[in-house]
């Protein structure tokens, strides 16, 4: 484990900023699904047994829409296979008052955070039970009820907010903290410098989990950065950090935890970095054959998160292959079922378009909500489907 501050034998520098250790990334499980030598589970079987859960809901779900979109059902999806544990680890163990300011991978986080599937699944289509009214890209919601901020496509622009978020927590004696995920290639963004070091002065309590995957989206992580790890970029700014397998939830969860126990003591903020792989393309809109030979993947496909804590379980007595193919099954059918509820719900109403925006609808907007009006259903009409 490579953590910085967290711990009496924790060394700090002369300026008061954690200290760096020369340690591996923590890792608990190994790709068997045994724990290694000296740990512990960190949560009992039966939650690991949720959170396993929650890892194939994910996995089923990216599988059902990455299909759908190849059939042109809808326009645009981003996926995590593979990535499953860098996720779930770390929400599993946010508080239920903390706010989670996500990138655009998070979907099986804002699943266990509350949000129902349909949802989700309506955002994808964009239709009139969109929570973001169709205004919003496929895969870009938010969900105040679980304290869910939207996403945003500009890279790194979600940091900064997080920062914030925690700072007004903290100036108003709330113990909330908030956890911000982006990926390595958010690193090299202004704001990730700017939220980092204003984190760092003020002790905002924020987590930072950097889902290093190896790739923005077609370039390697070596044409990003010259650090040889990502964590090490925590010093500069005087923040803890700490490395992590990032396809071993026991190992991403611990560290989230520890994490976030460190903010709520006003002790600061925390970058972890979840060594990962991006098993697909960035989104269906990326065909990553064009950039990364196949021979890459090879490797990783004996560490997939998924397998790893399913292994454990069946080895405990908790779980199943009859239970596990159960499981997927209902998963999909769920899927199945939210998907077809959604293709149903007409899209937002035409109304929806010039709202919002002004308390009272200026001139000109009710003019061009009356030429709206008068041209729907026309072959240059606003009413239909989804535009991308």
């Amino acid at each position: 484990m490579r953590m910085m501050a967290t711990g009496p034998a924790a060394e700090a520098s002369a300026s008061g900023a954690p200290g760096v250790t020369d340690a591996g990334p923590l890792r608990i499980l190994d790709p068997d699904g045994e724990l290694l030598d000296g740990q512990a589970a960190p949560l009992p079987d039966t939650e690991a047994l949720q959170l396993y859960r929650a890892m194939v809901r994910n996995r089923v779900l990216d599988e059902r829409m990455v299909g759908i979109q190849r059939q042109g059902r809808i326009g645009f999806y981003i996926g995590s296979i593979g990535e499953e544990a860098s996720i779930i680890g770390p929400v599993a163990a946010l508080a239920q008052s903390d706010w989670l300011f996500p990138c655009y991978r998070e979907n099986g986080g804002y699943l266990l955070r509350g949000m129902p599937l349909q949802a989700l699944v309506d955002n994808l289509f964009g239709n009139g039970n969109d929570s973001a009214i169709g205004r919003q890209m496929p895969n870009h919601i938010a969900w105040r009820e679980a304290k869910i901020t939207s996403v945003s496509s500009p890279i790194g622009t979600q940091i900064p907010q997080a920062v914030g978020a925690a700072f007004a927590a903290k100036k108003r004696g709330r113990p909330d903290a908030t956890m911000v995920f982006f990926g390595d290639g958010a690193t090299s963004s202004n704001d990730f410098h700017t939220g980092m070091n204003f984190a760092g002065v003020w002790k905002a309590p924020v987590v930072f989990v950097c889902r290093n995957n190896g790739w923005a989206i077609s370039v390697p992580l070596a044409r990003q950065t010259a650090a040889p790890r990502l964590v090490d970029k925590a010093l500069g700014y005087g923040v803890a950090g700490a490395q992590v397998d990032g396809n071993d939830l026991f190992a991403c969860y611990r560290v989230a935890k520890e994490a976030l126990a460190r903010a709520r003591r006003g002790e600061g903020p925390t970058l972890i970095e979840a060594l990962t792989y991006r098993m697909g393309g960035h989104s269906t809109s990326d065909d990553p054959k064009v950039y990364r030979p196949e021979a890459l993947l090879e490797p990783w496909k004996g560490k997939d998160p998924l397998e790893r804590v399913r292994r454990y379980l069946v080895a405990q007595g908790t779980w199943s292959d009859a239970e596990d193919q159960e499981l997927r099954r209902r998963i999909d059918d769920e899927c199945k079922e939210a998907i077809a509820v959604a293709e149903k719900t007409p899209p937002p109403p035409l109304e929806s378009m010039f709202e919002g925006v002004f308390r009272s609808m200026p001139w000109h907007l009710a003019e061009e909500l009356g030429e709206a009006r008068r041209n729907a259903g026309s072959e240059t009409g606003a009413e239909g489907a989804f535009p991308l």
